[in-house]
This record gives structure tokens, sequence and C-alpha cells, in this order.
């Protein structure tokens, strides 16, 4: 629900809502000359497997969607409307569904997609025309159950901007990733290696559904992405150059007005860049509006760079006498170097804890092979392998994270996990032998490589998994019986201690939960408990104190 002092604090906004060229941004479009003649006509084979002309979209057994898709931008975007419809209205349902949900009233949503309308209204004018096309032959087959919100190509155009927003606003660090790159004597074959996890997530729905997608567009490289149907942009992806991306968030200050969405311009050194320079040159020549740390590993260099973009810096990171690279939620390179936002992110966020644990993991291996860089993004253990609860930000593997992906630029291989979160099997695709395989009809086939697959994580079968995921359930009754200032058992919240008895954030639920409803005595026990863990962040440090000092006070 938006509290009332959202809606207070943001009418100011109302006046300005006809003006800064709000009602011609909801108005524009692309170029879609000669729409009428692509074929959008969609043969259903089966439950899993669909074609439309040469695109293909079909299911794997590890329940991973394979899209293929080809063609001019706006065939490329009908083609991949057409094939994903169903999952779009999935992860529209779980996304925008999901913020219509918790506005519960009309005034507000209204109020909200105006404010939305007015920082997005120069988005447009930052994504480049083919991207525009793309999206709006997508947004062809978007749900029309939200237009009260934006009508389909608009709201689709502001979802690929979703990863920035989430960072941006209020540091919300919805995208806590970690990631590295190794090389030369670090690993087992003397080439370039790269793991990553993406941590963004909005819920368990929006995850369910996991589309790797294999491009062939009119220009530029062939290349692959993981994500979801109705995402153009690359958040982890790899070209046939043997060019990788891969995107961390950085501290950003809350931007007045959208600019290009980083997956936006990932997606165009994916496409358009080969080596370390060109991806160097596309990323300066486009505005960003929040700050990103993109890792590019190239083939044809044999080397790996952070390029690491914000509204108003720009600056190239590159390890000198090293054999490993590794990258998390801050900045590294000298133009960076006195940036307050970035300082701050270092000193009170998770980001340095993560990066020292990969850090410290990847010194305990002498060398690193695909199966090895998995059990690294999986581990679930902070600093010295101590147990910091599961679902800890300072883990590398934090429980919620949309995918995990492992690349070998070199041999054109990658491997992208399945659910649930990064401990399904790892799935191998040959980009080489994907996009030769697609020339002829698969039949519904599975484009991936099953001898090189990657175990599903052992500790899915566990009593520790089951029981994590009982807390996750329970903890989100508390968190409204706390907001709502209705009663839980107290066997409940026994039983909620001891299924994640080493997370600070047990211990500050419950205590949160204990103050809403008076036992000021017991909140202070609880917050105590939790100072005694692992706390994630410095703010997370404060708030604890900040609530003992209000319980003390109320006794």
């Amino acid at each position: 629900m938006i509290q009332r002092r959202l809606f207070i604090s943001l009418l100011f906004l109302m006046t300005i809502m006809a003006s800064c060229g709000v009602k011609k941004s909801l108005a524009a479009r692309p170029d879609i000359r000669g729409i009428e003649t692509i074929d959008t006509t969609r043969i259903q084979h089966s439950d899993t497997h669909y074609t439309l002309a040469n695109n293909v979209l079909q299911q794997n057994d590890h329940n991973i969607w394979e899209l293929y898709i080809e063609g001019e931008p706006l065939e490329r975007g009908i083609a991949a409307g057409s094939l994903t419809r169903e999952l779009i209205l999935i992860q529209e349902e779980a996304f925008i569904g999901k913020i219509t949900t918790m506005v519960d009233s009309k005034a507000y949503l209204k109020l909200l997609s105006k404010i939305v309308a007015w920082y997005n209204r120069k988005l447009h004018h930052n994504v480049p025309e083919e991207y525009k096309q793309e999206i709006y032959g997508v947004s062809r087959y978007a749900s029309n159950a939200y237009n009260n919100f934006a009508e389909p190509y608009v709201r689709m155009l502001y979802a690929h901007g979703a990863h920035d927003i989430g960072h941006a606003l209020q540091d919300l660090m919805l995208v806590g990733c970690t990631s590295f790159a190794a090389w030369g004597d670090k690993t087992t074959n003397g080439q370039l290696l790269i793991g990553r996890n993406f941590d963004f997530n909005v819920g368990d729905d929006f995850a369910k559904e996991k589309v790797v997608t294999f491009m062939n567009p009119s220009k530029g490289h062939k290349f692959m992405t993981y994500g979801w149907a109705g995402m153009i942009g690359a958040l982890s992806g790899m070209n046939a150059a043997g060019l990788t991306v891969t995107i961390n968030a950085g501290k950003s200050k809350i931007p007045l007005s959208a600019k290009t969405p980083i997956s936006i311009l990932t997606r165009e050194i994916l496409q358009y860049a080969s080596t370390i320079e060109e991806a160097i040159a596309i990323a300066k020549k486009r505005s960003v509006f929040v700050s990103e740390s993109i890792m590019v590993a190239s083939a044809k260099d044999k080397k790996v760079v952070l390029i690491e973009v914000a509204p108003d810096n720009f600056g190239v990171y590159e390890v000198e006498n090293t054999n490993q690279l590794v990258c998390s939620n801050h900045f590294q390179s000298t133009v960076y170097a006195e940036d307050k936002r970035n300082q701050k992110a270092i000193a009170e966020s998770h980001s340095l804890y993560r990066y020292q644990r990969m850090t410290e993991l990847l010194s305990e291996q002498e060398q690193l092979d695909p199966s090895k860089a998995v059990d690294i993004l999986r581990n679930k253990e902070g600093i010295q392998n101590a147990k910091i609860g599961y679902g800890n930000e300072k883990a590398l593997n934090q429980l919620l994270a949309h995918h995990g992906i492992v690349f070998q630029p070199e041999e054109r291989k990658v491997w992208v996990s399945s659910n649930p979160y990064q401990l399904g099997a790892f799935v191998a695709y040959d980009l080489d032998d994907v996009f030769k395989k697609f020339e002829t009809p698969t039949n519904g086939t599975s484009v991936a490589e099953e001898t090189l697959t990657i175990p599903e994580d052992t500790f899915v079968t566990t009593q520790a998994y089951a029981d994590y995921e009982a807390y996750r359930v329970l903890g989100a009754r508390i968190e409204i019986a706390t907001e709502e200032k209705s009663q839980i058992e107290d066997q409940e919240l026994q039983d909620f201690e001891r299924l994640n008895p080493n997370f600070w954030a047990t211990y500050f639920i419950i205590g949160a939960y204990h103050y809403s409803h008076k036992a000021y005595k017991k909140a202070i026990i609880a917050f105590k408990q939790a100072q005694r863990r692992e706390v994630t962040t410095v703010p997370d440090e404060r708030k604890l104190k900040k609530y003992i000092k209000k319980c003390y006070r109320k006794l």
C-alpha cells in the first residue's frame, strides 16, 4: 500500500504533468511502416514448442525456454512477442500486477502512472530507433489489463529501465550482484572464464519462467542473452565474436529523468562490439541515468575490463599483473576514487564484504573450470565460512538470484542456471552449434549441450533448504501481522527463529512485530539478538540501535 505521506510528497509533480514533454513522450512511437506485411502466424506444435516462420520457442527438460529470433528489428519484436505471448502475460502479472495490487486506490494508481510518465518523459529520446521498433513489436502481445497505468508499448519501454530504477530509488539495491573473471594460470585451460549472479528480485513468480534468447539480427553479431519474456535488453550475454557483458549496479543519486537504460546499452554492445575498444566507444556515446559497472570480456583481446558508467562520470578499470578480476557494487577505477557516493557504498553497504568473500573463494582455487565457478556462485557462507544466515545479502548466494551464469568466451560456451535461484542445474550451450542447429527445424529438441550440464546443487534436497523456504513464507506472514497489528502465535515466532537462526533479519522481524504490539521488553531482546549476528549494512545497524533506544524510552 502506498503511504499517505508518499502521496503528499509527490503532489507537487502534478503541476508539471501536462508539460515537460510528458504528452509527447506518451504519444511517441517508432517507425512501424511495413508492419502489416510481417508474418504474425504462430504455429503451436505442443505446449512447449512453437514456431513462427524460422523463429522458434521451445522448452528444455530443465524448464528453461529457448527462443530463437531473426530478421529486421520490427520483425524480431513481433516474432518474439507472438511466440512468447503467454510468458509475457505472466511477467506483466508478476511485475505490474503486483504493483497494482499493492496500490489499493485508483486515485493513487493514477497518480503513480503520471509520476512514472513524468520521470520517463525523455526515455524515448535515449533508446535507439532499432530497439524501440523491437520493443513495439513485442508490445503488440502485451496485456491490455494495465492500460490504465500505461499503454502496452509505453509500459514495455518503461520496463527496460526497471533494473536501473530498482537501485536508484532510495538505493533499494534489488540488484546486489557479484561477478568475477579469471584467466591464464587461474583457469584449467588458460582461457577466460567469467561467472556472475544476477540478484534482481521482484518475487518468485517473476523468476519462474526463464528465457535464453538466441538472436540473429539483420545487422551486427549473433548473440545470446538470459532473462525473461519481453526483455530485449542484455542483463547477461555473449555474442558470436566471443564478447560477453554482465552488469553490476553502483551507488546512484536519484535521477530526475530517465535516459538510456543499462540493459539497452549492453544490448547495443553485444550486438555491435567484438573488442574492448569497440565496447568502450559504444558506452561513451550513450547517456545513462544510473551508475553501473559493465564487465566486458573479449575473446579477441583475451582480457576483461570494467566499464564504469554514471550520469556524470566514466571510467575503465583493468587489472595488471594478475589473473583475476572481481566486481560487486562499487567502482574501482581511479576516476571514482574521490566520488562520495562510491565511498559511501564501500563503507556502508554489503558490496565490499561480497568483494572480499569472492576474492577469498577465488584464492582457495588453484585453477578454475566451469563447475568450480558454479560452486563459488552458489556459496552461502560469509568470510572465513562464517554462518551468516540464509538470505543474507553479504553472501554471494543470497537465495534470491534471478539467475547465475558462466561464460567461456574463447570457446563460445555458456552455462545458465535453472530454478530455484542459481541452485538448479546449469545448462550448457555452445553458441556456434546453437545457431547451426536453428538453421534447420529443431522439432522441439533442445539445443543445449546436455553432456556438459552441471548438476543441481545438493543443497536443494536438504532440510536446511526446506526450512529456508518455510522461513520465507512465515516471515511474510509475520511482517503483514506487524503492519496490520494482528496476532501471531508465540509458537510460530519460535518456529521462525528456529528455521533461520543465524540471520540477523530473523530477529529484527521478530523485534519489529513485538514493537508494533507494544511488547517492548521482548522487542529489545530480539533486537539485541540481531546485533549479535552479521548485520548486512551500516544503515541496518543504525536502525537496530534506533529501535532499541525507542523501546527503552517506551518503557
